[in-house]
């Protein structure tokens, strides 16, 4: 459990979402870095905080940093945020799993005590009001984007939007973040925070890299359909449009691969896969780093990788520029990417996909859409819907 003898008693009678809020409370107080996340398919919850002064970085070699967490922007130029594990603990059995500073796990254990005493309470209140849901904006950009294809400027690229939510003054960030992680079991489910990043909250299903051991993993994640629970998944059919949109990431992959001479590879699919509300065509590609000896190719693929075709576009350069001079807004850390770092588990870091970020009692919900020669301006701005659905979902809740 959390905490010497004499604090027990006063921990155990919190529950998951008071203890998350207060970490998150703790370091707003004092100006620390949060980070909390859940793995696909793990029942772990992880609570981090960095007591330093949130650095930014240019560049983050993975295999050389200490256990932490990494939040990297979409554009490749801005700074990367690296949390270090000052304090971590396990929520889910509420027990500290690392903690380098014993002052600090002591000043973190009296600001629980003191929230316990100021109220038990839990809001449940999640109303909000959305502040604009118009679609003319979205589908004459997507009609830039098919009109660019034919042009010859680009194969494929990957407009977005954002939609801003006014959340009720009650809004409890840590209460929405367990409601992710009941519902979407097979998404990373997170939540940072830090001076330099404003708050985001999200439900991921995309896996940039992964190292675990001597495995390396990447996956190639694209086409969208909404899920219908009463239909058989071995029942789903494609559109050659999403079939082709899911060989460009893949194909994305490989050429990254090759790019380093890398052809000792196993590829999986694609096949389809649930992610919440949401399908998608799914390839895996694994490598053995230790039998290609390449034990930096974490390092080395996350470069190359991000952003893919399946948040940019393809070719990268073209369909880059493209979305710089016409979407007319800063993605920050949507579309970038984030994960536990050389934590018990490895390292695992995923593309920022359907999340929400917050400042104070405003919500920006991000979302994107594939487009290629045969999109519909009206159907893209749809599945933007449905992605943003992921988290407007829980927060009606």
């Amino acid at each position: 459990m959390i905490g010497t003898a004499a604090q027990k008693d006063i921990v155990s009678h919190l529950t998951q979402t008071q203890i998350l809020q207060g970490a998150l409370d703790f370091c707003k107080t004092f100006n620390f870095g949060l980070a909390a996340w859940r793995l696909p398919d793990s029942s772990d919850i992880h609570i981090l905080i960095d007591d330093s002064e949130n650095q930014t970085f240019d560049e983050v070699p993975i295999e050389e940093q200490p256990e932490g967490f990494i939040f990297s922007p979409f554009e490749k130029e801005k700074k990367k945020v690296y949390l270090k594990a000052s304090l971590k603990i396990n929520l889910t059995e509420a027990r500290v799993t690392n903690s380098k500073k014993t002052e600090l796990l002591d000043k973190f254990e009296k600001h629980l005590k003191h929230c316990h005493q100021q109220s038990n309470s839990e809001s449940t209140q999640s109303q909000f009001e959305v502040i604009d849901t118009a679609s003319g904006p979205y589908e004459s950009l997507v009609a830039k984007a098919v009109s660019a294809i034919q042009d010859g400027k680009f194969q494929k690229v990957v407009p977005s939007r954002f939609k801003e939510i006014q959340l009720n003054q009650d809004f409890c960030p840590a209460s929405h973040f367990l409601k992710l992680e009941n519902e979407y079991k097979k998404s990373f489910i997170s939540l940072v925070y830090s001076s330099k990043t404003n708050l985001w909250i999200g439900a991921t299903p995309e896996i940039l890299i992964q190292t675990r051991g001597n495995i390396f993993t990447t996956v190639a994640l694209a086409g969208t359909q909404a899920y219908d629970p009463q239909k058989p998944i071995s029942d789903t059919s494609w559109t050659q449009k999403e079939i082709e949109e899911q060989a460009f990431v893949s194909r994305y992959i490989i050429n990254s691969f090759k790019k380093i001479r890398l052809r000792e590879f196993d590829e999986h699919g694609p096949k389809t896969v649930v992610a919440g509300n949401l399908l998608h065509l799914k390839t895996a590609f694994t490598v053995d780093m230790q039998a290609t000896n390449f034990p930096q190719l974490g390092s080395v693929m996350l470069d190359l990788l991000h952003p893919t075709s399946a948040i940019c576009g393809m070719p990268l350069d073209s369909s880059y520029q493209f979305l710089k001079q016409h979407e007319n807004y800063d993605r920050k850390f949507f579309a970038g990417y984030l994960g536990p770092v050389n934590d018990d588990e490895g390292t695992s870091i995923f593309v920022n996909l359907r999340c929400m970020e917050i400042d104070e009692s405003t919500g920006r919900l991000y979302a994107g859409a594939g487009v290629t020669e045969d999109s519909n301006p009206h159907k893209e701005w749809l599945e933007t819907e449905m992605k943003m659905n992921t988290l407007l979902n829980i927060i009606k809740l």
